[in-house]
């Protein structure tokens, strides 16, 4: 079998930020964009745990889906098997510096997050005790500490 375009990019050299992992165009011709938003580097750093990734999915979930400019263009926000990051598929053809300014109010919003998460009860989710939430905030204050507030072009293109 051929391999898929997620199992191409050089894990090796790839480091934390946002990437076009691919785009696609539906059957009515609109363009949607798949997001690597990678917190880790793979096979390097530890990938977050289940609980952290858990929680993450949970709040930009909810936060992106209910932002007022961006809202009704997010398809989907959800972790990587490997645990060292999300998927984001929004709607349009996007660049990563197009999202860059969403994706900061994003773990701005997990870095701060206080009370309960949203959807974490036995009636919303399948898994609801599975949250780490200072977890969650410490993981998303790094990522927007040390790569959202200033990547650089690495982080932003994937390696070659």
């Amino acid at each position: 079998m051929e391999k898929i375009a997620s199992f191409t990019v050089n894990h090796i050299d790839l480091l934390r930020g946002i990437y076009v992992s691919r785009r696609d165009t539906t059957p009515s011709g609109d363009t949607i964009t798949t997001f690597d938003i990678r917190m880790t580097e793979p096979n390097r750093q530890q990938p977050l745990t289940g609980e952290v990734l858990h929680t993450i999915e949970h709040l930009a979930a909810t936060y992106l889906r209910n932002h007022s400019e961006w809202g009704h263009r997010i398809v989907y926000w959800g972790p990587m098997g490997c645990r060292t990051g999300n998927y984001l598929i929004v709607k349009s053809h996007l660049e990563p510096i197009d999202i860059l300014p969403l994706m900061r109010m994003t773990f701005e919003f997990i870095a701060g997050y206080e009370g309960d998460i949203p959807g974490a009860t036995p009636r919303d989710c399948g898994n609801y005790t599975y949250m780490d939430l200072e977890g969650a905030r410490r993981e998303a204050r790094r990522y927007l500490n040390e790569i959202l507030t200033s990547p650089s072009p690495a982080n932003l293109s994937y390696p070659t």
